[in-house]
C-alpha cells in the first residue's frame, strides 16, 4: 500500500515502537480480549468489541465468519452453517469481556448456569460479520444474567437469555 492510499484510507504508519493503529471503531482488539478471558484459537469466537458501555450495561463485539472456519469441515460439507450453539458460545463471550471488566471480576472464570429462550432465526454462512450485543439485567458477585442478540446485517441470528456463575474457589482443578 503506498503512503498516499494510506493516507487517504486513514491508516497512518505507527512510530518506531508504538503500539500499532487501532482500527476504526475498535475498542478492544483480539489480543486486549485474549487479555481478559481464557478463550484462545480455535475457541475464541469474539474478534473485537467495538461498543463497550458501562453506564446501559451493554457491549457489542463482532465475529467474521470466515470460510476457513474449523466447524465447518463437518458442518455440513459443501453447505456451511455456523452451528447455533457456537453463537451461543460467541454471544457468552461477548459477556464474559464485559464482566471481565467490572470492577471484582477480573481473575474469575464464569460458567454457563442457563440458556434461556434461546430462538435461532437466520442461518449463519462463511462471509457473514455476527454483531454479538448483550446488555446485563443483572451482575453479582458470583451470578450473572444478560439479554444476549446476536445479527448480521441489522438480522437476527440468534436471541437468548444467558445465565452465569462464577465457581467457589478450588472448583475448577
Amino acid at each position: 500500500m503506498t503512503e498516499e492510499r494510506g493516507q487517504a484510507a486513514g491508516m497512518t504508519r505507527p512510530t518506531e515502537g508504538a503500539p500499532a493503529p487501532r482500527p476504526t471503531g475498535t475498542v478492544l482488539t483480539t489480543r486486549e480480549i485474549q487479555g481478559l478471558i481464557p478463550h484462545r484459537w480455535p475457541f475464541l469466537l469474539v474478534d473485537r468489541i467495538v461498543e463497550y458501555d458501562p453506564e446501559h450495561q451493554r457491549i457489542v463485539g463482532q465475529k467474521a465468519v470466515t470460510a476457513t472456519e474449523w466447524y465447518f469441515q463437518g458442518h455440513f460439507p459443501g453447505q456451511p452453517v455456523m452451528p447455533g450453539v457456537l453463537q451461543v458460545e460467541a454471544l457468552a463471550q461477548t459477556m464474559a469481556v464485559y464482566v471481565a471488566k467490572q470492577p471484582g471480576f477480573g481473575d474469575t472464570m464464569g460458567l454457563f448456569a442457563a440458556i434461556e429462550e434461546c430462538r435461532f432465526r437466520r442461518i449463519v454462512v462463511p462471509g457473514d460479520t455476527l454483531r454479538l450485543e448483550v446488555t446485563m439485567q443483572k451482575l453479582g458477585r458470583r451470578f450473572g444474567k444478560g439479554r444476549a442478540v446476536a445479527s448480521v446485517d441489522g438480522e437476527v441470528a440468534c436471541e437468548a437469555l444467558l445465565s452465569f456463575i462464577i465457581p467457589p474457589p478450588g472448583a475448577l482443578r
